[in-house]
């Protein structure tokens, strides 16, 4: 059994240097592998993971790692995806890299202001050093800051995400696992149960707090309650892909009060969504969601989405329309 406070405490030591300067190598294994969120995707090796790392420390140099929620465990299996290696614990953090933002980063214009870079990461110790990392970086929502906003206003509210009311998201302690993941996975089989009619068809609101706060990344926003969840997400989410599913997790892992899984979800465009017309082709969206627990049932959920990879995806490059936006534009056929 791995000894998950000792665990934790390490990655939390190494991924605070390695925000703060360290060398990739003292960091990550040499045949280290790494998933980003568009357009990064996948990269292995010291020279490709070095590059991502110096490419964020280029645009914020004095970037500080602020860690909203920092929980780790032993990874659960998912029967959906038998043959799938996967690691077999896990740490998973949410929070913001917080600095000046002094250069260019993906070609989003420096502020030269204070900015809070969201991230979303699991991580896989092996030994002294990391082998598997998955990193969101929400580059729309540092669009946000940065004024080059590429998609219509957010039906949701934008904004810096907080973190847990009670909290006590850093945890650092040796606890095991908890039933958490039980009361989450009741709730995803609820939803999954959707006839593509009527929300009733989907009975999940007895595993929510009446108030509970549901955090998605850019392009979704925050918003608070059922009613909030229903109007904001669920319904502009199910018109535009009704027979949407989820691939399988590679990441299931509870730690106390908090439960966190990862994975791909999948569905048809049959409806426009955040502004893009409908295209009907298969959307694929890279997701994690951590959920903090109070008296068996889930009170916060925050959801980081990879907005720009799934409009890539279906052959809207924000990224494009930003430099567009910026004067990058063509001048002729």
């Amino acid at each position: 059994m791995t000894n998950l406070g000792a665990m934790k405490t390490q990655l939390h030591g190494l991924l605070a240097d390695l925000a703060a300067g360290a060398d990739v190598s003292d960091i990550y294994h040499d045949d280290a592998t790494l998933w980003g969120s568009h357009p990064v995707g996948d990269i292995s090796g010291l020279s490709n993971i070095t590059e991502f790392w110096g490419r964020l420390r280029m645009s914020l140099p004095e970037m500080e790692r602020r860690n909203l929620i920092f929980v780790g465990g032993e990874n659960m299996d998912d029967p959906r995806v038998p043959d799938r290696w996967r690691a077999p614990h896990l740490v998973a953090s949410i929070g913001h890299y917080q600095g000046t933002f002094k250069s260019p980063l993906f070609d989003i214009p420096a502020t030269h202001g204070a900015i809070n870079l969201r991230f979303s990461e699991a991580h896989y110790l092996d030994g002294e050093k990391i082998r598997r990392s998955w990193v969101f970086i929400d580059l729309l929502d540092l669009m946000r800051q940065a004024n080059v906003w590429p998609l219509p206003h957010s039906l949701g509210s934008e904004g810096l995400w907080p973190g847990p009311a009670s909290n006590d998201g850093v945890r650092l302690t040796n606890d095991g696992p908890s039933d958490t993941l039980a009361t989450v996975f009741k709730m995803h089989n609820a939803l999954l149960s959707f006839d593509g009619k009527t929300l009733d068809s989907m009975p999940h609101s007895q595993y929510w707090d009446p108030n509970f706060m549901y955090y998605a990344g850019a392009g979704i926003g925050s918003m608070r309650g059922l009613a909030g969840f229903r109007a904001h997400h669920q319904i502009p989410f199910l018109h535009a892909f009704p027979d949407r599913d989820a691939e399988g997790h590679f990441i299931r892992i509870s730690d106390g009060d908090y439960a966190v899984t990862g994975g791909r979800v999948f569905g048809t465009h049959s409806a426009a969504y955040l502004g893009m017309t409908a295209t009907h082709k298969t959307a694929w969206m890279p997701v994690m969601d951590f959920y903090r627990l109070k008296d068996g049932v889930i009170v916060e959920n925050w959801l980081p989405i990879d907005i720009l990879g799934m409009a890539h995806g279906l052959g809207n490059d924000l990224l494009a329309r930003m430099r567009h936006y910026l004067g990058e534009h063509p001048t002729d056929l």
